[in-house]
């Protein structure tokens, strides 16, 4: 893949992953002024509805692609010294993947499957 290929598919990720992520949250924010839970287990109840929880599933993985392509673009024009930036890139990958894991295991772990 060419460099401005990549640099294609950046753009196109961070659009893509911002229409779902604009998408989401305004029901979020509409649900929780208009319905918000009484209490944990009325939260743990809502989270368990299918639709919910599979909207949160994808909410993990998308929040952290829009996330990367952001950081990543930051990192890859101000941060000059490679090492450092390559370095930097790995914290942030690392610490992406386990939030990632975390918040799926938290969805999960609410009452989808668990």
């Amino acid at each position: 893949m060419s460099r401005q290929a990549s640099g294609l598919m950046a753009w196109v990720v961070q659009r893509a992953t911002s229409v779902y992520l604009a998408i989401f949250l305004t029901y979020l924010l509409v649900h929780f002024v208009f319905n918000a839970p009484a209490g944990h287990a009325a939260l743990v109840n809502w989270v368990a509805h299918p639709v919910v929880a599979l909207s949160l599933l994808l909410f993990v993985p998308v929040l952290l692609a829009h996330a990367w392509v952001g950081i990543r673009d930051v990192l890859i024009d101000y941060v000059h010294n490679l090492g450092l930036r390559l370095g930097l890139l790995t914290l942030v990958a690392f610490t992406f993947i386990a939030s990632g894991l975390w918040g799926i295991k938290a969805i999960i772990t609410a009452g989808l499957w668990g």
